[in-house]
């Protein structure tokens, strides 16, 4: 089971609409590659080909991802535990800089000044669970095990 926000259960559900709603698209191009002739060697035919089979796994993925999924009740916001969704200020013990991180059931891939995203699955994201303010979480990475003390949860 995948632990969601309900923000990433919508942009999961828009993606799998846009794939669905591209498929009359994808069979048009094989249909036009088709009446081109030879598909031995019709590279417009294979590429159309390929993308489908592409698209229809990912259509597959995002199915059997929305089917198992489950969305995180947000309303734990001032429980002062980090939940999916959550914002954490995190510092590295030690250090003096603080960072954002947003823990999410899967990255979204986008591109944030303000903060970094950390899947559940992570570690990071594992260690982050459940952390209280003022908890020192480890993390262990490809350089060692780092700490970090959880300074405010949003």
């Amino acid at each position: 089971m995948e632990m969601v926000t309900q923000q990433e259960k919508e942009q999961i559900e828009a993606k799998l609409a846009h794939l669905i709603g591209n498929r009359p698209v994808i069979s048009r191009r094989i249909a036009e590659a088709r009446e081109l002739g030879d598909l031995k060697e019709n590279g417009d035919y294979h590429a159309a080909r390929e993308e489908q089979g592409i698209q229809e796994a990912e259509i597959r993925r995002l199915e059997q991802r929305l089917a198992t999924a489950q969305v995180v009740d947000e309303s734990h916001k001032s429980s002062g535990v980090v939940f999916v969704g959550a914002m954490v200020k995190i510092r590295e013990e030690g250090g003096e800089e603080i960072e954002m991180v947003r823990l999410v059931g899967e990255s979204s891939g986008g591109d944030s000044v303000d903060y970094f995203e950390a899947t559940v699955s992570s570690p990071f994201g594992e260690a982050l669970l459940k952390a209280r303010v003022g908890e020192v979480v480890a993390v262990r990475g490809p350089r060692g095990i780092k700490r970090f003390e959880i300074v405010e949860i949003l």
